[in-house]
C-alpha cells in the first residue's frame, strides 16, 4: 500500500465518521426537540431551546450532507475541502448542542 493511498483511506475514513455520527445526532436533535415540548407544555413555559435544537439539527443535517458528498467525490482537492466544511459544521453544530444542554440544565433547576 503506497503512502498516498494509505493517507486518503484515513481521509475516508474520516467523512464516514462525520457522516455517520452527525445523522446520528439528527435524531438526537428530534429527541431533544420532543422532550423540550413535553416540558414546555407540562410546565407551561415558553422557551426557544427547540428552535435552537432545530437549528442544530440543521447543521448535523449539512454536515451530514458534505461529508456524503466528499465520499462520492473522485476529486482529492474537492474531497478535502468538502470534508474540512463538513467537519467545521459537525463542530459548530456540536457546539450548538453544549449550548443547549447548558439551557435546558438551567430551565429544569
Amino acid at each position: 500500500m503506497t503512502e498516498e493511498t494509505f493517507v486518503e483511506k484515513q481521509e475516508e475514513n474520516l467523512s464516514i465518521h462525520i457522516f455517520s455520527v452527525s445523522a446520528g445526532m439528527v435524531g438526537v436533535c428530534f429527541t431533544v426537540i420532543g422532550i423540550i415540548n413535553l416540558i414546555s407544555t407540562l410546565r407551561r413555559a415558553e422557551t426557544m431551546a427547540d428552535d435552537i435544537t432545530a437549528l442544530d439539527a440543521a447543521l448535523f443535517l449539512a454536515a451530514c450532507g458534505l461529508s456524503y458528498a466528499a465520499i462520492k467525490t473522485r476529486d482529492r482537492r474537492l474531497r478535502l475541502s468538502l470534508e474540512r466544511l463538513a467537519d467545521t459544521v459537525f463542530l459548530g453544530g456540536l457546539g450548538f448542542m453544549v449550548l443547549i444542554c447548558v439551557f435546558v440544565v438551567y430551565k429544569l433547576i
